[in-house]
């Protein structure tokens, strides 16, 4: 060509026409599925995105951690002799002072990562990738385990480590491992629960606001039918319907404490509960994928 094209009056040029082969490091599918979980958790937190898209996640995350850093505060600055008279809450019943903010975060994540890729259209994108449906489902489960992990997890073992550095226990290093080790454990069960229960839920639809709404009316509901019907003298094994009790059962087992919800409830029910939940979840959102038509 001897010079550039030109379209209609000659604003528009076409200065090359050419193509390149990639000659960068490829990476292959475990390189996908590590771009799309870092590009989901960060549309998740609201990063690279206006101000309001920050403000929900970070206020949510941050109601989370209220109550751990007050009780932190509560033992750095009380005396370790007058301590005792303070009443502190087990890493059991911790869950039970911010169920309310894991149920509102939960209900954002799996919508933001799930319900957008649908709706815009990106989903055909990933999956003309080295990604298929089961790599693409077993990314986005792992960006919203992380993100969920936030809540679920990092509270507990906050009070574990000022616990530990303040000296107001556990003591020895074979309490210590054992403490920690239910602190983890819970916080993955918990989170292996939400992930299930709101990735299935956003898997039926499209609609951020809509799958949001429906997870928190969920939770509602079913806290509310399970109270209703035990009330009235219904068993208490009904209340493995709702997954906030069932949230704090587990962490009152994990941990050995007693009490609880249900605590006539047989350990293997609450465990079939929680796999039910997790795993009904994961296979209704893996469902839903696999008969999703897809323009690639």
């Amino acid at each position: 060509m001897s010079g550039p094209d030109t379209f209609g009056s000659g604003d528009a040029q076409i200065l090359d026409r050419g193509y390149r082969r990639y000659d960068g490091v490829r990476t292959g599918q475990r390189g996908a599925i590590r771009s799309v979980v870092v590009h989901s958790v960060q549309r998740a937190l609201g990063a690279r995105r206006t101000i309001w898209a920050k403000v929900l996640p970070a206020a949510t995350i941050l109601i989370a951690y209220v109550p751990a850093i007050v009780f932190v505060g509560i033992v750095a600055l009380i005396p370790a002799d007058q301590i005792r008279d303070v009443v502190l809450p087990t890493y059991a019943d911790y869950y039970t002072f911010i169920i309310a903010a894991i149920m509102v975060f939960v209900a954002l994540v799996a919508p933001e990562i799930l319900c957008t890729d649908r709706r815009s259209g990106m989903l055909g994108v990933y999956l003309a990738s080295p990604l298929d449906r089961k790599t693409y489902l077993l990314a986005k489960g792992i960006a919203v385990a992380f993100v969920v992990s936030l809540v679920c997890l990092g509270p507990p073992l906050l009070m574990l480590i000022a616990n530990i550095l303040q000296s107001q226990g556990p003591d020895g290093a074979d309490d210590i491992a054992l403490t920690a080790a239910r602190v983890v454990g819970t916080g993955l069960v918990v989170t292996a629960l939400y992930t299930g229960v709101t990735m299935g839920i956003a898997s039926l639809t499209d609609r951020k606001a809509v799958a949001t709404a429906a997870t928190i009316l969920l939770f509602l509901v079913a806290l509310a039918i399970t109270g209703s019907i035990t009330s009235t003298g219904g068993s208490l094994g009904v209340r493995t319907w709702s997954v906030t009790l069932l949230t704090v059962e587990l962490a009152t087992r994990i941990h050995g404490e007693g009490g609880g919800t249900m605590p006539s409830v047989p350990s293997a029910t609450i465990w079939l509960a929680w796999a039910a939940w997790t795993f009904g979840g994961f296979g209704l959102a893996w469902y839903q994928l696999r008969r999703l038509p897809v323009t690639r």
